[in-house]
Order: structure tokens, then C-alpha cells, then sequence
């Protein structure tokens, strides 16, 4: 009797050491399994037991932006899917709908976020970015004018950028892959 008391015991001190798992750890964990990314993207993990914190590089094979590799971090809280990932570019980019600072205008990230909407739905909206910036809803204005008034100065500014030539006097991030 006393061995199965200690048994017991021994079993309840074990599973008080188990770190708890989150709703938010499911979903991602869910969300992860179900993600098929194409060719052009690449996840990976600074650390492969902390699936809330991971990185993304897209190398766009199409569009303004050809050739290139841009680099993400991805935090997400114990709220999502309540709340939107935390999403943020590592370099200094040309780009309408990424400002100088990384931040990035995407609509799924900030008012239009619902609980339905995943990490792929995140991921295909990065990736459009990069097929077709919008100049309408802007981060980098110089950026988004540039674009509405003259596409091929746009383009010529953004193979510059890639190539960590300074536009306007910004020195951008050296992003040829």
C-alpha cells in the first residue's frame, strides 16, 4: 500500500515538471502540420522546441522583386489565434508595404484578422506583397509614390535597393539571394 502511495506520487511529481501546453502551442502546432509551403519559401527554427517563435525567407521567383531573399521573425502570443503573429522583416527593404523600421502593412495582420485565418493565410499574404505591392495602403510612401506614378523607375529603384545601393539617401540591405 505504501509502495503504490509512493508510486503515485512520483507519477503527479513527473507530470508537475511537463511545462503546460497552450491553446495557442495546438493551434500553431495544428497550423504547422497543415502548412504546405511552395519552393520560393522556407521556414526554419532558432529553437525546434519553441514552435510560438520561427522564421520565414521567401525568395520570390516572379515580379519586381525576382531574385531576391527577405527575411522574417514571426512571434506569436499565448492569445492567437485571437490576436494576429507578430510579423516583422529583418532587413531594410524597398517596399511600399514595408517601412524601413520591418514593420509590414498587410490588412490580415492588424484589423482584419479573425480567429479563422492561420499561418498560411499570413504566409500567401507576404508572398502576394511581394508579387503585387499595393500603393494604395502604404508604409514606405516614397516607395508607394514611386510605384503609382512610374513602374519602371519603381523597378529600377527596387533592383538597386536589392542589390544594397542606397535610394534617396537610404542605405538598403544587400538582399540577392
Amino acid at each position: 500500500m505504501i509502495k503504490l502511495f509512493s508510486m503515485k506520487k512520483d507519477a503527479a511529481s513527473a507530470e508537475k515538471k511537463k511545462p503546460k501546453v497552450s491553446a495557442a502551442q495546438i493551434r500553431v502546432q495544428k497550423d504547422l502540420s497543415e502548412l504546405e509551403l511552395p519552393k520560393t519559401m522556407e521556414m526554419s527554427f532558432p529553437s525546434p522546441e519553441d514552435l510560438l517563435n520561427f522564421n520565414l525567407s521567401i525568395k520570390p521567383d516572379e515580379g519586381f522583386y525576382k531574385g531576391g531573399e527577405f527575411k522574417f521573425t514571426f512571434k506569436i502570443n499565448s492569445s492567437y489565434p485571437h490576436e494576429p503573429p507578430k510579423v516583422h522583416c529583418t532587413q531594410k527593404i524597398y517596399h511600399p508595404n514595408i517601412d524601413l523600421d520591418g514593420n509590414i502593412c498587410l490588412n490580415i495582420l492588424r484589423e482584419d484578422w479573425k480567429p479563422v485565418l492561420n499561418i498560411n493565410s499570413v504566409v500567401v499574404g507576404l508572398q502576394y506583397l511581394f508579387l503585387e505591392p499595393n500603393a494604395e495602403d502604404p508604409l514606405n510612401k516614397e516607395a508607394a509614390q514611386d510605384l503609382r506614378t512610374d513602374r519602371r523607375h519603381f523597378e529600377g529603384n527596387v533592383r538597386r535597393s536589392m542589390r544594397g545601393s542606397a535610394i534617396n539617401g537610404v542605405q538598403y540591405d544587400d538582399v540577392m539571394a
